[in-house]
């Protein structure tokens, strides 16, 4: 698999960031009581993490270390701001669903997290299509939720009816607890899928930060810098041999 279609493939499959890595729960929960809502957020948040580690990425050689997270959240917070003006202007009534949760966007541990594990580390192509990927993930897990709890709360689906006439809508699916029920749902059916796959296949899908693995050996590009000092081992690279011995 080719290095763009790898970055796309984990962010939509491997590491979903709302079913597999449990990231950006507060959106998640909190506007997805319509397909469109959560379709808008998604769509939103991906526009914002794709430019966010694109230019990160670009700029990983000229912001220093010591101050990379407040960097980090300037950019990402002038994006933030460009989305919401132009959701403000072309699609208002998006803007108003959606309220307070855009500018929260700023510090949406998904973003954040990719800015820190990938776009820091990788050049820029790659850096766009991880945000992508990562990005379409979390848009399809959010307009799946909102899908859900609006076809089992109001009938509707992207405000068309879809159930039949003497269909009784359930509230509680369009209320607080409604997105708790339809997230552990989902995440239950995905988990059931798992467990029917072959040994060595879910072992392949296994995210890194889940394993045991030594993470010094990892080919995971992105990763292995969540869990070690990189510079460190690079002042001494002979420091794991050692242990090993």
């Amino acid at each position: 698999m080719n290095k763009i279609g790898e970055r796309l493939y984990n962010g939509l499959i491997k590491e979903n960031p709302t079913f597999v890595l449990a990231l950006g729960m507060c959106p998640t929960l909190a506007v997805t009581t319509s397909a469109m809502n959560g379709l808008g957020m998604g769509l939103t948040t991906t526009a914002v993490l794709v430019l966010s580690n694109l230019i990160i990425s670009l700029l990983r050689k000229v912001i220093p270390n010591r101050v990379r997270i407040p960097a980090f959240i300037v950019i990402v917070a002038s994006f933030v701001t460009m989305v919401q003006l132009l959701l403000q202007a072309y699609l208002p009534s998006l803007n108003e669903s959606l309220g307070v949760y855009i500018p929260l966007i700023v510090v949406n541990c998904i973003i954040l997290g990719r800015a820190e594990s990938y776009a820091y580390h990788n050049k820029p192509i790659a850096s766009f299509f991880d945000g992508l990927g990562m990005g379409l993930g979390f848009a399809v897990a959010l307009t799946l939720i909102g899908a859900v709890r609006e076809l089992l709360g109001l009938g509707t689906v992207f405000g068309y009816k879809v159930t039949p006439a003497g269909y009784v809508p359930m509230n509680i699916f369009v209320l607080a607890p409604g997105a708790f029920f339809v997230l552990a749902i989902i995440t239950a059916i995905q988990n059931a899928i798992k467990d029917k796959m072959p040994e060595q296949k879910k072992k392949d899908s296994k995210h890194p930060a889940g394993c045991t693995e030594d993470c010094t050996k990892c080919g995971q590009k992105g990763c292995e810098h969540r869990f070690y000092d990189a510079d460190a081992s690079t002042e001494n690279p002979n420091k794991n041999e050692k242990e090993d011995k």
